[in-house]
């Protein structure tokens, strides 16, 4: 039977997508970016000649992309592993330093990179003694793909690398997730289903495509030859332009986004509805009461970089739809359940067994199935075993965010285990604000916590201890780490003075923590 078994077999990757997309809907319109509008014909072409001018440059490395929402970020999620090598797509907020750290550990060979990001390039390759070769997304690149050959190398092992993606971690520094082809295969399969994908629909690009492979969303939209429209900037005005103009029916984003969109001087009734996800903080009742209003149908989701972004969603009960708007603003905030392809999300106790479903016990939420990372990268290019084995220490991956599972089995967070700051949609490591406050010659102790925000969800604050007989003011400490990391990181407030310390001097940041979340019901914004 062994000659039968390409019959039924076939290596799942997410780039196939484009290829039934452009045999079934070949004359749609994939694409809307400003002036320029692809058919899914001309998009497949596209990333089948961006493979071919990609393949031999890259030489067996990965290729990385700094670009905004545009065609050519959208397009590398197919041509770079269409070249045989895996994608990373770079936060294009993070400073210098940050950028080519993540272009040395990842090995990249080449660099894609917007225009827009001409100076950062300047200064991160004078920062690295081996920089990739460098590309600008302008007339470069597309003379670089206008007569190059077309090329689809398929993995021979659906759980080969396709992409790599980098968050911050505990330790400071940002963490290579290694995401493969089978995952990122049945995480868009699952956006689809959950958020209704069809032909007709119209996908606006409100999320970065450099947050977890913008959700699986760039080949989520492709299966389901919907059309994107690309937004190089998250501007209210041009979104409420794009929603009517073009139809939008679909958007993904922080609640941040909403805030935005909801209040915007431009915000009116939308019809037919538009269906949102939103993921990070729950989004507050007010926000959910104003854009149900307004005609959006909004999500929740939960994920992390090392779950291909959404694994959790609240997975909406017909049964609820007459209850009243608060309890169903209540309802709409928790985190729920699995998406269609996971395994079921487990909140445990210590000791690694399971919380009781009691809606007050509280445990960490644990994960793992196919839309988990293969492991964390290490500067070989295999998998750094003593991170991912701290990450995953039973074959369950701790998420570090702390929870409670109601009697109806969905989970709902209450409070974060791991010392990161999620705010606007952005991971900040606390402990590398820290480090770079602790560079300024004037401090002696640092820390760094969360604290509730309006706009943002929350926000980095410093407490600061200065040196004996050292001034330093709040600007200029914020300046200070501003000059090392990307700006959303640095500090909003800090406070001066002594820190609360354990008998063994150990500094008590729950201290700190406790008051400033005072009368919050959840440290989760």
């Amino acid at each position: 039977m062994a000659e039968y078994s390409a019959l039924s077999f076939e290596p799942l990757t997410p780039v196939s997508y484009l290829d039934r997309a452009a045999a079934a809907h070949g004359d749609r319109t994939a694409v809307v970016d400003g002036e320029r509008r692809f058919t899914y014909a001309e998009l497949h072409a596209r990333c089948r000649r961006l493979a071919g001018a990609l393949a031999p440059l890259a030489d067996g490395r990965p290729v990385a992309v700094l670009a905004p929402n545009t065609h050519v970020l959208l397009e590398a999620n197919f041509g770079v592993p269409w070249a045989g090598v895996p994608l990373v797509a770079v936060n294009t907020r993070l400073s210098p330093g940050e950028v080519a750290y993540i272009l040395q550990h990842s090995n990249a060979a080449v660099l894609v990179h917007d225009p827009l990001f001409d100076g950062l390039v300047d200064t991160v390759f004078t920062e690295m003694a081996h920089p990739p070769l460098r590309i600008r997304a302008d007339g470069e690149y597309e003379g670089l793909i206008a007569d190059a050959p077309r090329l689809a190398i398929t993995p021979a092992d659906e759980r080969g690398l396709l992409s790599i993606n980098y968050t911050s971690g505990t330790t400071g520094r940002p963490k290579g997730v290694m995401y493969h082809h089978r995952g990122a295969y049945l995480q868009a399969l699952a956006m689809v289903g959950h958020t209704g994908l069809t032909p007709s629909a119209v996908h606006l690009w409100t999320l970065p495509m450099f947050h977890c492979n913008g959700w699986c969303f760039p080949w989520a939209v492709t299966a389901a030859a919907a059309t994107h429209v690309c937004l190089s900037r998250m501007e209210p005005t041009e979104v409420w332009r794009l929603i009517r103009e073009e139809g939008v029916t679909h958007l993904n984003g922080a609640p941040t986004v909403l805030s935005m969109l909801a209040y915007a001087a431009e915000a009116g009734p939308v019809s037919p509805p538009v269906r949102v996800a939103t993921g990070g903080a729950p989004p507050s009742p007010a926000i959910l009461r104003r854009m149900g209003e307004l005609g959006f149908d909004v999500t929740h989701l939960y994920g992390l970089t090392e779950t291909f972004g959404p694994a959790m969603l609240c997975d909406w009960r017909p049964e609820w739809n007459g209850l009243d708007a608060g309890e169903q603003a209540r309802l709409k905030a928790r985190q729920g359940v699995g998406n269609m392809i996971s395994c079921r999300a487990r909140v445990i106790a210590d000791d690694g067994t399971d919380v009781p479903a009691d809606g007050t016990s509280v445990g960490q939420i644990a994960l793992r199935g196919n839309n988990v990372m293969l492991g964390y990268l290490d500067e070989s290019g295999g998998i750094d075993a003593e991170a991912t084995a701290e990450a995953v220490p039973d074959g369950w991956f701790r998420t570090g965010d702390l929870g409670v599972v109601h009697p109806d089995g969905y989970v709902e967070l209450r409070d974060r285990s791991k010392d990161v700051i999620i705010s606007g949609g952005e991971n900040i490591a606390s402990v590398e604000v820290e480090q770079a406050i602790m560079d300024h010659p004037a401090v002696l102790e640092v820390a760094v916590i969360a604290v509730p925000d309006e706009k943002w969800g929350e926000v980095p604050a410093a407490f600061v201890t200065l040196q004996a007989g050292a001034t330093a003011t709040e600007a200029e400490i914020i300046e200070h780490v501003q000059g090392r990391l990307a700006r959303f990181k640095a500090p909003k407030t800090v406070t001066f003075g002594e820190l609360p310390k354990t008998s063994t001097g150990k500094i008590q940041k729950f201290v700190l923590r406790d008051e400033a979340w005072k009368g919050s019901a959840s440290r989760i914004r």
